[in-house]
């Protein structure tokens, strides 16, 4: 498998599987004005996807060229135009209804400045009231009952990619996940790898503050509950002001 390959495939095995967003994401894009749906860190379209099924135009953004092109493959007819770029500073030309941010996108981002800057440009594409939604996770709670997780498993043309958490460690500021990647060949090798993602923290209130050099108001806030492999999300609702 290229390398290239693999990074899709990651993505797939990790992120693929996770639904208990969708369905907030489905009602804010019902509600939203005309014009497409933009999604940040679209990776290989897990949400895009799902909201071009159901009838909406969708711009899938991401800075990942390789994801990019494997959503773009997979829309074949489906209303989506995949856009390879950074979303700290990005021009579409054309205007989004909606922008969503899921899976704690914004958090990927280390500081206010990159976060800031993000949102100026979603700002850009928004009209007057229309929504920014972003899902946070402010702190990690982890029971010390809780039970172990199951490995994210998938296999592809014979080949066996699993990725089990191993530990989330919150710290000052981030939250550190870790997994730990294993492949098995066709023929029975296993190969294994550490991964590591890290997520800003901050609460609700700083991101609405944050919000206000782009000109976003705070328009409310949602929940995403917890399923037994996935912690919930709080979602924070930004409005473009007039003017």
């Amino acid at each position: 498998m290229s390398g290239a390959a693999e990074a899709t495939i990651w993505h797939d095995v990790e992120c693929g599987g996770y639904s208990a967003d969708l369905p907030l994401w489905d009602e804010l894009a019902d509600s939203a004005g005309p014009g497409p749906v933009l999604e940040l860190g679209c990776g290989t379209g897990r949400v895009a996807l799902h909201l071009a099924r159901r009838g909406h135009r969708v711009v899938g953004l991401d800075r990942d060229s390789e994801l990019v092109e494997a959503l773009r493959r997979r829309a074949g007819e489906l209303p989506v135009r995949a856009v390879a770029a950074d979303a700290r500073d990005f021009d579409l030309g054309e205007e989004v209804a909606l922008a969503l941010a899921p899976m704690q996108f914004l958090q990927l981002l280390a500081t206010p400045a990159e976060r800031i800057s993000c949102m100026v440009a979603v700002a850009r594409h928004l009209p007057a009231g229309g929504l920014l939604a972003a899902a946070l996770v402010e702190d990690l709670e982890i029971p010390d009952n809780a039970i172990p997780p199951l490995p994210d498993v998938r296999e592809v043309d014979g080949w066996v990619y699993s990725s089990l958490p191993t530990a989330a460690a919150a710290g000052a500021g981030e939250i550190v996940l870790r997994r730990l990647r294993q492949v098995v060949s066709p023929g029975g090798e296993l190969t294994e790898e550490p991964n590591e993602v890290t997520l800003s923290t901050f609460p609700a209130d700083q991101l609405e503050v944050e919000a206000a050099a782009a000109r976003l108001s705070a328009a409310g806030r949602r929940t995403v509950p917890p399923t037994a492999s996935h912690v919930g999300s709080l979602v924070v609702l930004l409005s473009k002001e007039a003017g």
